[in-house]
């Protein structure tokens, strides 16, 4: 069964959406993230992820805040990125109650820092964020694109412990037009056991459905549901 992850990504302190990583395409869809994350429970979902695009673009975690409202609040299980640059950003991330971060520019940027991370917290706890334009690594909040391909990249993270990986396909995300599936697949076979948590470009359920017969371990998406293709107890299957 594949493992359900809604998205909640934050600028300002509300919950927003992006079209392709695009800061001018940002359009809010609640004022109040906890809101969002309540009803998620609500409806027998277990994980969140969270996304500071603040903290993306600032370099450093900004909406640490709205994470601490949402652990307060609920009993999902989080994980978060955006703007985790620094041990003091990890630090203020789990202790706003994140579970688990995922580190995205700085895995690519600050590899040393990041494989201690990996020692010190555990793979159980840190994720890496792998998102891609053409099979190349992008960072910074898909501000910069990047030479690094995407296989050889995760094939070093994974001697390094890595377990889990978020990958998103920038040119699919908030485009509702169905995710990379061929990806994940090509990305599976060469890795078969990895955590693959597929993101971007979830329309509708036969997507995610599509992913469960492809054997992806879990799904992130957003979009799908702020735009009512998607209603909370249609999940219910996948729960």
């Amino acid at each position: 069964m594949i493992e359900i992850i809604p998205a909640i990504d934050i600028i300002g302190g509300k919950c927003v959406r992006l079209s392709k990583g695009d800061y001018d395409t940002k359009k809010v869809y609640n004022e109040n993230p906890e809101e969002v994350a309540k009803a998620f429970e609500d409806n027998g979902i277990k994980r969140l992820h969270i996304v500071d695009l603040d903290g993306a673009k600032a370099k450093h975690i900004v909406n640490y805040k709205v994470l601490e409202k949402v652990a307060n609040n609920t009993d999902l299980v989080i994980d978060f990125g955006g703007g985790i640059k620094s041990d003091e950003d990890l630090r203020i991330a789990f202790n706003s109650g994140a579970q688990m971060i995922t580190g995205g520019s700085i895995a690519l940027k600050e590899p040393d820092k990041f494989k201690g991370w990996i020692s010190k917290y555990t793979p159980e706890r840190v994720i890496l964020g792998a998102d891609a334009k053409d099979k190349k690594i992008a960072i910074n909040g898909w501000q910069e694109n990047t030479e690094t391909d995407l296989t050889t990249y995760l094939d070093g993270y994974i001697k390094e412990g890595i377990t889990k990986v978020i990958c998103t396909d920038i040119e699919k995300d908030g485009m509702l037009q169905g995710p990379s599936t061929s990806l994940y697949k090509e990305i599976l076979a060469q890795f078969p056991k990895l955590y693959l948590i597929a993101s971007g470009g979830i329309g509708n359920i036969d997507d995610i459905k599509d992913l469960e017969d492809a054997g992806i371990p879990a799904v992130i998406f957003g979009k799908a549901i702020y735009e009512g293709r998607i209603q909370l107890k249609d999940l219910q299957q996948f729960l």
